[in-house]
C-alpha cells in the first residue's frame, strides 16, 4: 500500500529527578552531600532512509515515546539517560506542526535527520547545591518535563519531470516506454492508482528520474477524481511534460483545463518550465500530423508511445530544458 499523508504523535522523556543523599562511612557519621543528577530523557528523532518508499508503517502507529530518564543515585551517581526513538521515513518527507501547519523539516537525502522532540534535561543532584552555610543541602532539582507534538508527515517524491495529463491520455505508456518502470496500463479511467517513478536513460548518459501521477479530470481542485490528492508529488520537479490524447479532437481543450486544475491547488506548479506532448499519433495520417505540426509550430512534441514514434525527439528535449532550469537555478542561488 503506498501511503504519502499521516500525522503522528511524538512524546520525548523527562529527565529523571536528582538525588538527595548524603556520604555515610564508618567512622563518618555526616558525611557531605554525594547525591547524583537524574539522566537525561530520551528524544524522538524523525531520519531518513533511502529503502523506503512510502509511510506505510506509520500509518499504524501514531504514538512514539522515548523513554525517561533514571534519578540519581547515592555515590554522585548519576541516573541513566533514556533512550532516543527514531522515526523512519523515504526521502522527500516534510515535517510539518499538524496545529500550525509550520513547516519544520524537509528531509531529502539519506540518512537527513531532524530532532522532532528534545529530551527533558535531568534535574540536578544535592551535591550542587552546597555552599559554606549550607553544608547538608536537603534540595535536589526534578527533571525537566519532554515535550509532545503533533506532526503531520507528508511524502513529495523526488523526481526530475512530472508527468501531468488525463485519465487515459498516455501517461503510464510513455514511462514504460521511455524507463525500466512497470506502470499498470489499461484501457479505463484511474488505472494508475499510485505515483510511479521510472528512471529515463539519455543520450549522453545521463538519467532523469520522471514521476506519474493519477490522471486528473476537470473540477480536480474541488475534489473530483483521483489527482488532486497526488499533486504535491510533482512540486519538487524542475519540468512539467503535459500528455495530451491526441485521440480526442479537443485535446488542446484538454491543456487549457489542466493548467487550471494546477493553478488552483498551486500556482507556481504553471510556472514551472513544460513541454507538451501530444500521444497517440499513430492514429493520425501523414496529412493530418503536418497540419498540426504547422498549426501548433515549436513547444509541441509529437510521439506515440505505444509504438515508441518520437520518443528520442521527447527525451532529448526534456534534458535540455531540465538543463537549462538547473543551470538557471545555480545562477540564482549564486547571486
Amino acid at each position: 500500500m503506498f501511503v504519502d499523508l499521516v500525522e503522528i504523535e511524538v512524546q520525548s522523556g523527562k529527565g529523571g529527578p536528582g538525588c538527595v543523599s548524603f556520604r555515610r562511612e564508618k567512622y563518618v557519621p555526616k558525611g557531605g552531600p554525594d547525591g547524583g543528577d537524574g539522566g537525561k530523557g530520551g528524544s524522538v528523532y524523525i531520519q531518513v532512509d533511502s529503502n523506503l518508499n512510502t509511510l506505510m508503517d506509520l500509518k499504524y502507529k501514531r504514538k512514539y515515546k522515548a523513554e525517561n530518564g533514571e534519578p540519581g543515585k547515592g555515590g554522585k551517581k548519576s541516573g541513566e539517560d533514556g533512550k532516543d526513538v527514531t522515526i523512519k521515513v523515504p526521502p522527500g518527507t516534510m515535517v510539518f506542526n499538524a496545529e500550525n501547519d509550520q513547516l519544520l523539516a524537509d528531509l531529502v537525502e539519506d540518512k537527513d535527520r531532524y530532532l522532532a522532540a528534545k529530551g527533558g534535561i535531568g534535574g540536578r543532584g544535592n551535591t550542587h547545591f552546597k555552599s559554606p552555610t549550607n553544608q547538608s543541602p536537603r534540595r535536589a532539582d526534578p527533571g525537566m518535563p519532554g515535550e509532545t507534538l503533533k506532526l503531520r508527515l507528508e511524502l513529495r517524491l523526488i523526481a526530475d519531470v512530472g508527468l501531468v495529463g488525463f485519465p487515459n491520455a498516455g501517461k503510464s505508456s510513455l514511462l514504460k516506454a521511455m524507463s525500466e518502470a512497470k506502470p499498470k496500463i489499461a484501457d479505463y479511467p484511474f488505472t494508475t492508482l499510485n505515483p510511479n517513478i521510472g528512471i529515463v536513460k539519455t543520450a549522453d548518459f545521463e538519467t532523469i528520474r520522471m514521476a506519474d501521477i493519477p490522471g486528473i479530470i476537470d473540477g480536480a481542485s474541488e475534489g473530483r477524481g483521483l489527482g488532486l490528492q497526488f499533486l504535491r508529488h510533482i512540486e519538487r520537479t524542475s519540468v512539467l511534460l503535459y500528455i495530451l490524447d491526441g485521440e480526442k479532437n479537443d485535446f488542446l481543450e484538454d491543456y487549457k483545463v489542466l493548467q487550471q486544475e494546477l493553478e488552483k491547488y498551486n500556482w507556481r506548479l504553471v510556472t514551472k518550465p513544460s513541454i507538451v506532448c501530444i500521444n497517440k499519433i499513430d492514429l493520425w495520417d501523414e496529412e493530418m500530423l503536418s497540419l498540426w505540426k504547422e498549426q501548433l509550430g515549436e513547444g509541441y512534441v509529437f510521439i506515440s508511445a505505444k509504438y515508441g514514434i518520437g520518443l528520442d525527439d521527447l527525451k532529448a528535449a526534456v534534458a535540455e530544458l531540465r538543463s537549462e532550469h538547473e543551470e538557471e537555478k545555480d545562477e540564482f542561488e549564486s547571486r
